[in-house]
């Protein structure tokens, strides 16, 4: 897996943006870092080998033919952006235990998202990206 940097236009952590994933996790504080370590491991498990981490927007990416899903540390919870409202709505069941919205799935500092979820979720955006490939 590639690591990739990214210009970014959110907001900062600290004085200057973070220049790359690592950057961004070193600077998250316990236990909010553990959390997203665990979530970037398990998406790691899952993408291709092409496909390369990154920030946008100043938050950790994975890129794989554009953009596949990032997550983030914020003040009172930690986020998993999927990329895409279609998955939201397919694992909407298994998500009731979590604050959704059109594009973010918010939890606690402390507890990441279970692996097995985040696996199908990463995999279900594989499969709309080689879907769309297709067309």
């Amino acid at each position: 897996m590639r690591k990739t940097k990214s210009a970014s236009a959110g907001p900062k952590m600290g004085r200057s943006a973070p220049e790359d994933m690592d950057a961004y996790l070193a600077r998250v504080p316990e236990p909010a870092r553990a959390t997203l370590e665990k979530i970037r491991a398990t998406i790691r498990a899952v993408v291709p080998p092409e496909a390369t981490e990154g920030l946008s927007y100043t938050i950790p990416t994975f890129k794989y033919k554009g953009m596949l899903v990032s997550f983030a540390a914020f003040k009172n919870h930690c986020s998993f952006f999927p990329a895409s409202y279609a998955v939201i709505k397919k694992f909407q069941k298994d998500l009731n235990n979590f604050e959704i919205s059109k594009g973010t799935i918010r939890f606690p500092l402390d507890k990441p998202l279970p692996a097995t979820l985040v696996k199908k979720m990463v995999k279900a955006r594989l499969a709309e990206k080689a879907a769309k490939a297709r067309k």
